[in-house]
C-alpha cells in the first residue's frame, strides 16, 4: 500500500493470467476418455452424491446444484437431508490431494455399499483415486506446493498461496461447469428447462 493508502493492486491482472494459463493446460492434458466415462456414469446414475473438503465441498455445491437444474436427482453428502446412497448412484468426489482423510474414508463408503465413486484429484495415484471407478485427473497442485494450504499458512509461508492454493479448485470449478454445458448438449436441455427448475423462494 502507498503511503496514502491508495491500494495499487499491483498482483491483481498477474494473478488472473496465472490462473487462465493454468486453466488452458489443464484443458490441454485432461484425459477425454475418462471424462466419457464420468458422463456415463452420471447419464446412467439413479442419484447422483457430491462431497468434497472445505473449498472443494463448496465446487462440489455448486456442481450439484447445476445437476439439479438439469433435473438430475443431485445431493450434497453431509447435508441433513441427503438420502441414503445405494447401488446404482454415483458419488462424485473432490479432493486436490485425493488424501483427504475424511472424503476418501467416505469414497471407501460409497465403494463397500455398491456406489460407483468417480473422483476430481490432481493425484490419481492417492487413497481417493485408488479406491474410485473412474478419476478424472485435473494437474492443479505443483511439487513445491505438495504440503497443502493449511500447512503452507501454519508456517507463514503466504508469498504464493493465492495462486497455487486456489489452483485446483479454480481448475474444479471450471472443469465442472463445462461438464454441465456438455450435459445440457447431450440431453438437449434448454435454458428455459433449468429456470424451472431454480428455486423460486429466495
Amino acid at each position: 500500500m502507498s503511503e496514502d493508502n491508495t491500494i495499487e493492486c499491483k498482483h491483481l491482472k498477474s494473478s488472473i493470467l496465472l490462473m487462465v494459463g493454468h486453466l488452458e493446460k489443464v484443458a490441454e492434458e485432461l484425459d477425454y476418455e475418462s471424462i466419457q466415462e464420468m458422463l456415463q456414469h452420471l447419464l446412467k446414475a439413479k442419484r447422483v452424491f457430491v462431497m468434497g473438503a472445505g473449498r472443494s465441498g463448496l465446487v462440489g455445491r455448486a456442481f450439484a446444484m447445476r445437476l439439479m437444474h438439469l433435473g438430475f436427482s443431485s445431493h450434497v453428502v453431509g447435508e441433513t437431508t441427503t438420502p441414503a446412497v445405494s447401488s446404482g448412484d454415483v458419488v462424485v468426489a473432490i479432493s486436490g490431494s485425493g488424501q483427504t482423510r475424511s472424503i476418501s474414508d467416505l469414497g471407501k463408503v460409497a465403494k463397500d455399499i455398491g456406489a460407483t465413486l468417480v473422483s476430481i484429484t490432481s493425484n490419481k495415484d492417492s487413497k481417493l483415486g485408488n479406491l474410485s471407478d473412474n478419476v478424472i485427473e485435473l494437474h492443479g497442485r505443483t511439487k513445491d506446493d505438495a504440503g497443502g494450504y493449511v500447512e503452507r499458512h501454519m508456517r507463514g509461508e503466504y508469498t504464493y498461496l493465492t495462486p497455487l492454493g486456489t489452483s485446483f479448485e479454480t481448475s474444479a470449478s471450471v472443469f465442472l461447469d463445462a461438464v454441465i454445458a456438455e450435459l445440457i448438449y447431450i440431453t438437449g436441455a434448454s435454458e428455459a428447462d433449468l429456470k424451472s427448475r431454480h428455486t423460486n423462494i429466495e
